[in-house]
């Protein structure tokens, strides 16, 4: 993978290269606004809530795709060329982006990954019932706890995998909405005043949001979930106190459970009694469809906000519109019979 990447990027940059014949040293704009840069929706909704119009934003990744099959185009390229600042997850899914900021002729060009804007990161965590790739190989479905990755990590020499969907928090999206607009201060200190003030609006929605969780949990029933799919909140279920069952870990980019797999969370949502199944947005649903058929259990899906369909793109749907459905959701699961 590693080696594709490379080999597109010299590709690309021999590109560039026509494409910067002109003046030296110019980037044109069609506009005097900070020209921002995302990879992915969250990224991408977070800056539009802080920048407004007085940015000019644009999103990589099309609504609709997915960020772990994404392969950035010489158009992409260019984007990132003529930017200002260019965001990116900092994760393996976008690990493609260090290549691109590498390879692009641009001085003035600031990055800010998410993953440098919280607290704390944690790793891609194994629990029990998952399946997990060994060596590169799909299939292996082997149960595991919290520090079973890091010693698989160790027996084997590998580098630690870290959790990056650090968003699907909202405690974490606060902090990640700070430093954004921090960054864009530093690089528009005329409109400083008004990044400020639109992140103060929406940090409040955002802790209004955070209060809402923490009041489903805190009135459940039970505080355990089961994701048929991959399981990208990691960061979400530790800052609510939940337990959870899925069939990958969040990055996985495996595309079909083992019989094993499937039983095991048959079982779960049985022997717990588990009344909500979830999907993410975006993906297959066989498997949920599976579950909830041998279980009677609802389905439903749990938005991870990696990105969005075209059709809520083009309605102007945003993180905290989808992070409400998941209260909603999240209620019937926790405290449903």
């Amino acid at each position: 993978m590693k080696k594709k990447i490379v080999c597109m990027v010299c590709v690309m940059a021999v590109l560039l290269g026509f494409w910067g014949c002109g003046t030296p040293g110019s980037h044109t704009k069609k506009d005097n606004r900070l020209k921002v840069v995302a990879t992915v929706f969250a990224e991408y909704d977070f800056l539009r809530q802080i920048g407004g119009d007085v940015i000019n934003l644009s999103m990589l990744m099309l609504p609709g795709a997915d960020i772990h099959t994404f392969d950035p185009t010489p158009k992409d390229m260019k984007m990132v060329q003529d930017a200002d600042l260019f965001v990116t997850v900092g994760g393996e899914s976008d690990a493609w982006a260090d290549t691109i900021v590498e390879s692009v002729d641009n001085e003035r060009l600031e990055c800010v990954r998410l993953m440098d804007l919280v607290d704390e990161v944690v790793e891609e965590e194994i629990v029990e019932g998952m399946e997990v790739e060994e060596h590169g190989e799909a299939g292996d479905s082997r149960g595991g706890g919290e520090g079973a990755q890091e010693e698989d990590s160790e027996v084997h020499g590998e580098e630690k995998e870290f959790d990056e969907h650090v968003w699907t928090s909202p405690k974490n999206a606060m902090q990640i909405v700070e430093g954004l607009c921090g960054k864009l201060s530093q690089l528009d200190g005329e409109n400083a005043h008004l990044f400020q003030r639109n992140a103060e609006r929406y940090l409040k929605k955002l802790e209004r949001l955070d209060q809402k969780f923490i009041k489903v949990v805190s009135n459940s029933k039970r505080r355990e979930i089961v994701v048929a799919d991959r399981f990208p909140f990691r960061y979400f279920a530790d800052a609510y106190g939940l337990k959870y069952y899925a069939a990958y870990p969040g990055c996985s980019t495996q595309t079909g459970a083992s019989v094993e797999t499937i039983a095991f969370l048959i079982d779960k949502v049985k022997e717990d009694r588990i009344p909500v199944v979830f999907h993410m947005e975006l993906s297959s649903q066989l498997m949920c469809n599976t579950i909830c058929d041998e279980t009677g259990a609802k389905k439903a899906q749990l938005n991870a906000v990696h990105n969005i369909s075209k059709r809520n793109f083009d309605k102007g749907i945003g993180y905290l519109e989808l992070m409400e459905k998941n209260v909603d959701v999240l209620r019937e699961a926790l405290q449903g019979q």
